[in-house]
């Protein structure tokens, strides 16, 4: 059950759902989630942090980046129906489809988030 909370608490939080949401999409990297969310970067290392131990995503090496993305092979059966489910849900959001759309217009090259 403690697995279950700590999963519902890590996706309790709007910016941390818009997280999920956004990383539906494509791995990305800390520099680009701060400047889709616009909050500061130790925010969003904060909130990656807790679905990175919240089993939902993973960080690897992406040539000089850093990148997130949604766990590959959870080992959680919660996190694998969750994920599944989140995939349906919210997608007409305002705020999802915003972030969408951003994120598919900028480059990490572009800014300044090398490791």
């Amino acid at each position: 059950m403690q697995d279950l909370v700590r999963i519902l608490k890590a996706l309790g939080d709007e910016n941390r759902l818009r997280i999920v949401k956004m990383l539906q999409e494509h791995p990305l990297c800390v520099c680009e989630v701060t400047d889709t969310l616009g909050i500061a970067q130790s925010c969003v290392s904060r909130h990656l942090r807790l679905l990175k131990d919240a089993g939902l995503v993973e960080d690897v090496r992406d040539g000089q980046w850093i990148v997130y993305r949604l766990c590959k092979k959870p080992d959680n059966v919660y996190v694998t129906k969750l994920l599944r489910n989140l995939a349906q849900w919210v997608n007409d959001d305002s705020r999802v489809v915003r972030d969408r759309q951003h994120i598919r217009k900028i480059s990490r090259e572009q800014l300044s988030c090398r490791v």
